[in-house]
């Protein structure tokens, strides 16, 4: 069952059935009832939540910190399968999955936007406490967990690798010595969804137990997916269809609905052990494996902001054309192990160690048919004559992305020291992560301009390492009865390198791109043609020897480090046996990291006549600052748990990763840019910048209350206050022509004047908000358990989860058709459970997003006001049975 705080709120919920009725969990969020047996047995008080924040197993309720909690039922009652499935279920938490299989979290406004190898996430991902560095492991490993713990706040002192945003750790199940028993679950939903968990638990004897857990979910895609067929249709400026595909062909074959995009095709394994070798030295250890082979994720039009303009769409909301189906082949395999050592009554050692072998296949269609031309766009000629135009808009746009295959091998090591005395106790450690990163990776424009030649870049980068290495420890003075004062400090130490990557290709058309299975002629002259559909051979791109005469390699030869003491300070106050206040001021830090090499001008001559440099485009560590009260306990004769936290931050040098500007260079033809092509003098790159400082506070108030015998009522609300200050030069040019069409505010005119920042729109946004930061959200969920005359007992569940309206960037704008926000919404979810009057089997019927709200994570725009969003899953239904054994 879940208490105030802690999410497990969610956890049981609809699980709970009889017994757990509506789990609330301290968090605000989803609420979700016990698990089976809490209010079977007739406790009609709110339960202890035991968490492990500070490294110690303590009361939820008694942990100085803003953590949520989510046991295993919990989690099943909201069908999560991955962090990602957590999305909105959490107090100031944001969570969705990237193009490239990651999960990114976002904790307070917070959040890392680089998911490549050479990112850090800025919420700390754990598993039983061990660092995972690498987001994509997120989608793994919510099957057969102890615990879900989601730590708000920077954790710069006791947890990994340190992170300015907070901290998950998926804490598993540990092999039991109490008996032999088993679980079964099958759940059967709408779009054909299959999920099977299992788990068997052995006590071999008083001195070995083992346990084995095991989960496959299958799911067809929402997605509407189509073929790819289009041809350019303008004959006056030459675009003549001639019934052949102009987009690639090589890869666009039929799929069925379980091979769509937003399809889920996972299965995960779990094997553990742990050895009592003495009655003080416990052995554990488990190997796990995780395999996805999903379609991945994918982006849509947004309609709704279209409706009414000349961008509207002409299909449905889910509507894609596809003509490189997505193909996803991760696994990652897993080694954790430790010794945990009782040297005396007062004195603990830990060592525990992970090793992971994460590696990926994934290729996906990068425009799935949202972003190309509408009729009017086209201003471009077909290239075959001197005069064309071919720097105006194509008809044609066919893009795809490839990890051809990437492998990333982590190793984690940490030991723990824990001495506890009368009034004293603390936590001390050294930490050691390192990484050792390869991928192989291609990004292609088929029709690059101005030739509509194609266009790739290749990234060969066989050994990028990472080493991060901290000393810590943290202590807890108990110096009154009902006072205690905690002070910690870690010292880090992070390293990143590159060794022998190379950038081959680059963004611009060469015949050497085709490797010699085309040749569409010269450019400019009569007879040019370029490629179409089936033009191309199975030899063009996809592999380092594609691009050997595409270009001069860039090599990649680079290291950096960076150093940095973070450090908590707390005070604590039992105001009564059940009631709890304390603040705290504690820091985090992400570390620094860098690119590609590049040329300063983009190979171009810098607008200064000066030629470019060799840079790396560097960008700094970021930090956070928080001060934090808060106030925790139990009431109404513990009938009611409740949770209240305010806090305010500082957060310098956000580190953002983007397409941004570099610096401006003179034209290669010697005239100003046409008004249909305002960049055409200014360099922009893929980069991580830096920006100033942002002011960041709230309120996070969770709850968990049982009013009646078999009744729960739970709950959450936040207020999230972002402001940014010092942000630099923000360069306000989105969709500038647009703006004027709809009437909007007009993008500023570029600087003329000297420096950096010439030829930026510079637009002031000091006080606004970060992304993806409600200012307000609301969770509110009940259950009531009814005992029926033979014994067995049902409990219907329902939840409402509120969020207020979100920007996507930090412009803020709110403009009519195009603007990138996600207006308020509301999300309900209902169930309702049948459990055996022996507990031995159980039966659930749900469904989640009932109203099947389409409400937005994401959102940006494509070609013009050719709006794309991503979105929270449609209405997701079925029914579940279990049995224990």
């Amino acid at each position: 069952m879940l208490q105030l705080n802690t999410k497990r709120t969610f956890i049981s919920l609809a699980v709970a059935s009889a017994c757990s009725l509506g789990s609330t969990s301290a968090h605000a969020q989803t609420a979700s009832p016990p698990a089976p047996g809490d209010a079977a047995s007739g406790e009609e008080y709110v339960p202890e939540i035991k968490v492990t924040a500070t490294r110690y197993s303590t009361s939820l309720l008694k942990t100085p910190i803003a953590v949520t909690a989510f046991s295993q039922d919990s989690l099943s009652r909201m069908g999560v399968t991955s962090a990602k499935d957590l999305a909105n279920e959490i107090p100031n938490v944001n969570i969705q999955q990237t193009g490239d299989s990651a999960v990114q979290i976002t904790i307070r406004g917070i959040t890392s936007s680089n998911t490549t190898e050479i990112g850090d996430p800025a919420v700390g991902f754990h598993i039983d406490g061990l660092y995972s560095p690498r987001p994509q492991g997120a989608q793994a490993l919510m099957f057969d967990v102890e615990q879900v713990e989601v730590l708000r706040g920077p954790q710069g002192t006791l947890f990994g690798r340190n992170s300015t945003g907070g901290s998950v750790n998926v804490i598993s199940s540990k092999p039991d010595f109490n008996g032999n028993y088993g679980k079964a679950e099958i759940d059967l939903g709408n779009y054909n969804k299959k999920q099977i968990n299992v788990i068997q638990n052995i006590a071999v004897n008083d001195k070995l137990a083992v346990r084995a857990a095991f989960t496959r979910v299958v799911r067809d895609g929402y997605a509407n997916q189509m073929q790819d067929m289009r041809e350019a249709n303008d004959p006056a400026r030459g675009w003549i269809p001639d019934g052949i595909p102009d987009v690639d062909q090589r890869w666009n074959t039929p799929v069925n609905k379980q091979d769509f995009y937003t399809n889920q095709d996972s299965y995960a394994a779990r094997l553990a052990a742990r050895v009592r070798a003495t009655p003080d030295l416990t052995l554990n250890a488990a190997f796990e494996l995780f395999q996805d082979s999903s379609a991945g994720g994918t982006s849509f039009a947004d309609c709704e902001q279209r409706a009414g303009t000349r961008y509207a769409c002409t299909g449905g909301e889910f509507d894609l054309l596809i003509n490189v189906p997505g193909k996803t082949d991760m696994s990652i395999k897993s080694l954790r192990g430790g010794a945990s050592w009782n040297v005396n009554q007062h004195t603990s050692l830990d060592y525990n160690f992970m090793v992971a072998d994460q590696r990926r296949f994934q290729i996906y269609d990068a425009d799935k048919g949202l972003t190309a031309a509408l009729p009017f766009q086209i201003s471009a000629d077909y290239p075959n004559r001197p005069d064309a135009n071919n720097w105006g808009t194509w008809p044609l746009d066919d893009r795809y992305q490839a990890t051809w295959d990437s492998k990333y091998i982590s190793t984690v090591q940490e030991l723990q020291l824990k001495q506890q005395f009368n009034t004293l106790q603390y936590v001390a450690g050294l930490f050691w992560m390192h990484e050792k990163n390869q991928i192989n990776y291609e990004v292609v424009d088929f029709f690059r301009k101005p030739h509509a030649l194609a266009s790739g870049a290749f990234y060969a980068q066989p050994n990028r390492q990472v080493d991060a290495k901290a000393v810590f420890a943290q202590a807890d003075w108990r110096f009154m009865p009902t006072w205690v004062a905690t002070a910690g400090a870690r010292y880090s130490i992070d390293s990143k390198t590159d060794k022998d990557g190379l950038n081959l290709g680059g963004w611009w058309g060469q015949k050497e791109f085709y490797r010699g299975t085309y040749d569409p002629g010269t450019p400019n002259t009569p007879g040019y043609r370029i490629p179409q559909g089936y033009d191309l051979g199975p030899r063009v791109g996809g592999s380092f020897e594609a691009y050997e005469l595409y270009g001069k390699p860039s090599p990649n030869d680079h290291s950096e480090e960076w150093k940095k003491v973070t450090w908590r300070l707390g005070l604590q106050k039992q105001v009564t046996e059940n009631q709890m206040a304390y603040t705290a001021l504690s820091t985090g830090y992400k570390a620094g990291g860098f690119g590609d090499r590049v040329d300063s001008c983009g190979g171009h001559t810098c607008l200064d006549g000066k030629p470019g440099v060799e840079t790396f485009l560097p960008y700094k560590p970021e930090l956070v600052t928080n001060l934090e009260f808060g106030y925790k306990g139990k009431f109404m004769d513990n009938r009611l748990s409740l949770s209240a936290v305010a806090f305010a931050m500082r957060y310098q040098d956000q580190q953002l990763t983007g397409t941004y500007f570099v610096t401006k260079y003179l034209p290669p033809d010697g005239q100003p840019c046409a008004a249909d092509q305002p960049k055409c003098d200014v360099y922009e790159t893929w980069r991580t910048i830096n920006v100033g400082n942002t002011r960041i506070s709230g309120l996070e108030v969770e709850w968990d209350y049982k009013p009646w015998k078999g009744a729960r009522i739970g709950g959450a609300f936040s207020n999230l206050n972002t402001s940014i200050r010092d942000y630099g030069a923000y360069s306000d040019d989105y969709l500038c022509e647009e703006r004027i069409e709809f009437d909007q505010e007009r993008c500023p005119a570029p600087f003329a004047g000297p420096g950096p920042d010439s030829g930026k729109r510079l637009y002031d946004v000091t006080g606004n908000r970060l992304p993806n930061a409600p200012k307000y959200t609301f969770m509110l969920h009940g259950s009531q358990a009814f005992n029926l005359a033979n014994g067995m007992k049902i409990t219907p569940y329902v939840k409402v989860n509120w969020r207020d309206k979100a920007y996507f960037d930090v412009r803020n704008d709110e403009f009519r058709h195009i603007g990138r926000f996600q207006k308020a919404y509301a999300v309900g979810d209902a169930s309702i459970r049948l459990d055996a009057s022996e507990g031995n089997w159980h039966a659930e019927a749900y469904v989640r997003n009932i109203s099947d709200k389409r409400a937005k994570n994401w959102g940006g725009s494509g070609l013009g006001a050719q709006m794309i969003a991503s979105y929270i899953e449609p209405r997701m239904f079925g029914l579940r049975v279990g049995v224990n054994y």
